[in-house]
């Protein structure tokens, strides 16, 4: 089961772009990190994970994280998205409602924004074991008090595209390491996020359906349009991804290929 194809999906390769690839590059950044710097204290000594990083990133790029481990990948995915507030500086998003500046927020407004500004995808999936397929895809759209039938209609629709139509009422555990992932994929779009962080999504899989869960995820954004940031060490995606970027010494920069700049 875990090399099955999605739908006909072709693996990515290096180099070649889904073919619905063009993503809007015009107007204000959709996320500015302005002088990011995140400290930690470990007993009485300072680690600097971040230091002043500024970085914008336009509306639907894919852009791809490097960096060694400890480098603070994970700190910068959690920093986007509110779960964690940097030492100083500012994480801004432009919506349809104006700019929110994430850093002047109080928690549970962060959660909020979250809910339903932002999707995660995980390298351990994190569905609930105790839902079946469909109860896990709609729970984004619980959660923000969306369960008319527009919305369920859209659900059924992302697990057509993602090939899983006929799961709908399977518990996780009875599907492949893949198709778990095909799901969380669809969870993740169901309540039509401005951007979407995937924390190394193919990490825990073989490396067929990695390509093949990474192609899915490519054309699905690519079609709607929407922001990706990926952490990612897989040498596959960096031939479809918009933009490169490292993480070094706290400095986020511009990397091109070779993929050995994953470390």
């Amino acid at each position: 089961m875990e090399g099955e194809g999605v739908g006909g999906d072709s693996p990515v390769s290096r180099g070649e772009k889904a073919p619905d690839s063009s993503r809007s590059q015009s107007g204000r950044p959709l996320i500015a990190l302005r002088d990011l710097t995140k400290v930690y204290q470990e007993g009485e000594r300072l680690h600097p994970v971040l230091r002043q990083v500024n970085l914008s990133i336009q509306a639907g790029e894919f852009v791809v994280l490097l960096g060694r481990s400890g480098s603070g990948k994970s700190t910068l995915l959690n920093v986007l998205s509110g779960i964690d507030l940097p030492t100083s500086g500012a994480v801004v998003f432009s919506t349809d409602q104006g700019e929110v500046n994430l850093t002047r927020l109080s928690e549970r407004e962060r959660t909020l924004f979250r809910r339903v500004h932002i999707g995660f995808i995980f390298q351990f999936f994190n569905l609930i074991p105790t839902l079946s397929v469909e109860e896990n895809l709609l729970l984004p759209l619980e959660l923000n008090g969306r369960t008319g039938p527009a919305e369920r209609g859209r659900a059924h629709d992302l697990l057509e595209a993602v090939g899983l139509e006929d799961r709908a009422r399977s518990f996780p555990d009875r599907l492949s390491g893949g198709e778990q992932q095909r799901v969380a994929i669809a969870r993740a779009l169901v309540h039509d996020p401005l951007l979407l962080l995937a924390d190394e999504p193919t990490g825990n899989l073989d490396l067929e359906t990695g390509r093949r869960v990474l192609e899915l995820l490519d054309r699905l954004t690519r079609q709607r349009g929407k922001t990706l940031i990926m952490v990612t060490h897989s040498p596959e995606v960096i031939g479809v991804a918009d933009r490169l970027l490292t993480l070094h010494a706290g400095q986020v920069v511009a990397r091109d290929y070779p993929p050995e700049a994953a470390g």
